[in-house]
């Protein structure tokens, strides 16, 4: 396979068998990597980094934050694309405020990364699957009024209607109204599917570290 030498990229990670894998497949592709770095300073250092067109990079480099990085390498007109574990949306936003050009979690598969890549390199942007959802699910959940939210909240905790409308002082029937106006909000085919969405979106806003209602 013939390589694209016009499209140099290179890749800001700092596990060295994270730069290695995706070197290899890039390679496999037909792209050049041109250099790698565990850093923003090691990165903006590199002799090769103004020659790229484009940069993969984590968000977490050790210490630092890769959103300076973005910053820095926007200034210098190279596309970025965000390659993170993180798939919560207010991390996918600051992101993408900070100037990247694509979002792929590393949940993902290698052929979605390769599809960013061919997308940033041809001036598009790209947003995965899993980082389109995510900010799909987040935007219609800001939607929801306070109550409405401290509803799903509790909904989410495995609380009983009977249980919830005790706790906000309001009565069953006053409860499922609010329950309807969320379903048509989020989305939710139904009491049930509603429960469980609430439920899913509790067990991953533990796992990210968020507090609970």
């Amino acid at each position: 396979m013939s390589v694209d030498h016009a499209s140099r990229i290179f890749i800001a990670d700092d596990h060295p068998l994270v730069r290695d894998a995706l070197v290899q497949l890039l390679a496999g592709a037909g792209f050049e990597v041109a250099g790698g770095a565990a850093d923003g300073r090691e990165a903006l250092a590199h002799p090769a980094l103004a020659s790229c067109r484009l940069a993969i990079i984590d968000l977490s480099l050790g210490a630092e934050s890769g959103l300076d990085l973005i910053r820095h390498l926007r200034a210098m007109c190279i596309a970025v694309l965000v390659y993170s574990m993180h798939e919560e949306s207010n991390v996918i936003r600051r992101a993408l405020e900070a100037g990247a050009n694509g979002y792929v979690t590393k949940s993902e598969t290698a052929s979605s990364l390769l599809s960013a890549v061919r997308a940033l390199l041809a001036g598009a942007r790209y947003l995965s699957p899993r980082v389109e959802t995510a900010l799909r699910e987040s935007s219609s959940f800001e939607s929801l009024s306070g109550q409405q939210r401290q509803i799903y909240r509790l909904l989410g905790q495995g609380f009983s209607n009977e249980e919830i409308a005790g706790r906000l002082a309001i009565s069953v029937r006053t409860l499922e109204s609010y329950c309807v106006r969320i379903m048509d909000k989020l989305g939710a085919q139904g009491a049930r599917e509603l429960r469980r969405q609430a439920i899913r979106d509790a067990a991953r806003d533990i796992a990210d570290g968020e507090p609970q209602a």
